[in-house]
């Protein structure tokens, strides 16, 4: 019986693949589960729509990632912390902090735990922070830490 998975299945198939397997384990097994439908023509047409609607939702995702790390590059973020006479902060400044940010600066909304800080930053100066926008897109943020 031909069925189309509907989640990966180790040593079986991917998400969406169209395979050949017995009846009974068809019946008994994947489609009881929920693991996978007949490949009906009607199942088909189904997995065909949900598929491109995914992909469309998917672009859109990367052009808006895209848009995003246009804004963040093209300025800078001055954050305020209070320090002492050598230019050493009390604390660090966090990813949460950078998030907020960024929202008031740019009306962008990043996660904190997409933001990526190589190392703690407590001195006074110039960072440059990455920021995982989308798998495939990476901003880098220009983040000025100056004394309150």
């Amino acid at each position: 019986m031909k069925v189309v998975l509907l989640s990966d299945i180790k040593k079986l198939g991917k998400r969406s693949e169209i395979i050949e397997v017995s009846d009974g384990y068809a019946r008994n097994m994947l489609i009881k589960k929920g693991l996978a439908v007949e490949a009906t023509a009607s199942n088909l047409n189904d997995l065909k729509l949900k598929l491109k609607n995914e992909e469309k939702v998917e672009k859109e995702k990367y052009d808006n990632a895209l848009r995003e790390k246009g804004i963040i590059e093209s300025k800078e973020i001055t954050l305020k912390i209070k320090a002492g006479n050598n230019g050493k902060t009390f604390g660090s400044v966090t990813a949460k902090e950078i998030s907020e940010a960024i929202k008031s600066s740019f009306n962008v909304d990043v996660e904190k735990k997409k933001i990526d800080i190589d190392e703690a930053i407590k001195n006074i100066g110039v960072y440059s922070v990455k920021i995982k926008l989308h798998r495939e897109v990476e901003a880098t943020l220009s983040l000025r830490v100056v004394e309150e």
